[in-house]
């Protein structure tokens, strides 16, 4: 099955990123299909990133947590790529926000999720009504 869960690593520098693994990614997402490497920069940017990275340092996954550092955040872009995935690797991702989320002391933590239920659920996710949300959209 190739490398261990253990040899991953998982980090918020930001520097370490490989933006065009990532950007390849999530222009091919159902969540971000098309998305602009110019988005996919400036999101980076407002966020606190998490890279994933194989035991040869290169980009596995990634998730980013949008948050306003006290009371809010949003769980964006979690994925690992095809070769690394069956490894847990999503799980530890996901915990890794999680745990940041609770280090800032944070009320509220969301997502949106059209397949991955099981995984959040792990971390204290609950199905939310979506009468209770609304949006609006940008002109761009």
């Amino acid at each position: 099955m190739g490398s261990e869960p253990h040899s991953y690593e998982i980090s918020t520098d930001a520097s370490r990123l490989d933006v065009d693994v990532i950007w390849g990614f999530l222009r091919t997402a159902y969540w971000s299909a098309g998305v602009e490497r110019d988005v996919v920069e400036r999101s980076i940017a407002g966020s606190t990133a998490f890279g994933l990275y194989a035991p040869d340092g290169s980009q596995a996954g990634f998730a980013r947590l949008v948050t306003d550092g006290a009371t809010f955040a949003w769980l964006a872009d979690l994925f690992v790529l095809d070769e690394h995935r069956g490894r847990g690797l999503g799980v530890r991702l996901a915990q890794a926000a999680a745990e940041e989320a609770d280090r800032l002391g944070l009320r509220q933590m969301l997502l949106a999720t059209a397949d991955a239920h099981a995984l959040y659920e792990r971390f204290g996710f609950e199905p939310t009504p979506p009468s209770r949300y609304m949006v609006r959209r940008g002109q761009g």
